[in-house]
């Protein structure tokens, strides 16, 4: 019974602590910085695939899974004799 005090004072207390702030340090930066691409040159050559790897795809082509339908008529009749 001693050791569950100890263990949840233990965390009552830890819980508590916080970190010190460090005010002292602060971080100034400059207004403006400019960056000069002009000497920089870029070299290197273009790989391109060799030969012609992506042929033209033709459209798939499915068969349709929904029926569509242009009336409910036998399901309203349906609806109806039930309801008598």
């Amino acid at each position: 019974m001693s050791r569950i005090i100890l263990i949840l004072l233990g965390l009552c207390i830890a819980s508590t602590a916080t970190a010190q702030d460090d005010e002292a340090r602060s971080v100034k930066y400059k207004e403006r910085t400019v960056i000069d691409f002009e000497g920089v040159d870029v070299t290197g050559e273009l790989v391109k695939p060799q030969g012609q790897l992506l042929l033209d795809r033709k459209r798939a082509n499915f068969n349709p899974f929904i029926r569509l339908r242009e009336d409910f008529n036998v399901e309203m009749r349906q609806s109806i004799d039930e309801m008598k």
